[in-house]
C-alpha cells in the first residue's frame, strides 16, 4: 500500500489563541496526497484554502492534529529544517509570481540555488535547462517588466523547479492571467505531472481548472466537504498520450 507525501490528520488552525479574539480557521482537516497525484484543492474566498496552503508549504503550524511530509511530523521540526524543506521539498508557484524585478529571468531561476553553494557555472547551466523545460530559454535576459505575465508564471514554474523538488504546491497560479494564457500555464503543469511525475497540489477558487485535476477536494467553512475526481483529467491525460 502507497504511503501518502502529505498525510494530516485532525489538522486545526487558530489565531490569537487564548485570547477574546481568538479565531479558528481550520476545523480538523484530514488529507492524503500519494505520490505523483495531481489533486486540487478549491474553494471561495475566505473558506480556508490559502490557510491549508500555508501548513501544506510548511509555511505555518498546525494548532493541532498531525502533519506528516514524506514521513517526517512538521510540528517536530525547527526553523532550520522547515527552511531547508521548503528550498528543497517544496516548488512554489504564487499568483503573484514574486520575482525580483532588477535581475533578469535566468538570474531569479538561480535563486534557490544560491543558498546552497552551488558555483556560477552551474546555478547557469541549471537555470538555462529550466528555462528550456518551460520554453523561456529566449528570454532569459529579460527582466520581469519586459515579460508577460504568463512568461513570468513560466518563469516562475522554471525557479520552483530548479531544485526539483518532489512536490509543487501551486496557489491561484493563473489568477492574474487572462483565460487563454491561464490555459497555457496550466499546460505546463501537466508536462510537470506526466513528464517529470511530479506530486501537484493546486490551490484555486475555479471549478473550471480543478476539473483538470485527478482528485478535487472541495473545501468550505475550514472543513473539507467533498471530494471527487476531475471530469476533465483523463481527456486530458489521453491527449497527452495521443
Amino acid at each position: 500500500m502507497k504511503t501518502p507525501v502529505i498525510d494530516m490528520t485532525h489538522i486545526i488552525k487558530r489565531y490569537y489563541e487564548g485570547q477574546e479574539n481568538e479565531l479558528e480557521i481550520l476545523h480538523g482537516i484530514d488529507l492524503k496526497v500519494y505520490e505523483g497525484e495531481f489533486v486540487s484543492v478549491v474553494g471561495e474566498s475566505g473558506s480556508g484554502k490559502s490557510t491549508l496552503m500555508n501548513i501544506i508549504g510548511a509555511l505555518d503550524r498546525p494548532t493541532e492534529g498531525d502533519y506528516l511530509l514524506n514521513g517526517q511530523n512538521v510540528g517536530e521540526l525547527d526553523d532550520e529544517s522547515l527552511s531547508i524543506i521548503r528550498n528543497q521539498k517544496i516548488g512554489f508557484v504564487f499568483q503573484s509570481f514574486y520575482l525580483m524585478p532588477r535581475i533578469s529571468a535566468v538570474r531569479n531561476v538561480e535563486v534557490p540555488l544560491l543558498y546552497a553553494g552551488i558555483s556560477e557555472k552551474e546555478r547557469h547551466r541549471r537555470a538555462m535547462e529550466q528555462l528550456s523545460m518551460v520554453g523561456m530559454e529566449e528570454r532569459a535576459d529579460h527582466k520581469p517588466s519586459e515579460l508577460s505575465g504568463g512568461q513570468n508564471q513560466r518563469v516562475a514554474i522554471a525557479r520552483a523547479m530548479i531544485n526539483n523538488p518532489s512536490i509543487i504546491l501551486a496557489d491561484e497560479p493563473t489568477g492574474a492571467l487572462d483565460s487563454k494564457t491561464g490555459h497555457l500555464v496550466m499546460d505546463l503543469f501537466h508536462k510537470l505531472h506526466k513528464e517529470y511525475h511530479k506530486t501537484i497540489v493546486l490551490i484555486t477558487h475555479s471549478q473550471e481548472l480543478a476539473e483538470e485535476t485527478e482528485r478535487i477536494l472541495t473545501i468550505s467553512d475550514g472543513m473539507i466537504i467533498s471530494e471527487r475526481r476531475g471530469k476533465r483529467f483523463d481527456e486530458i491525460e489521453g491527449e497527452g498520450k495521443a
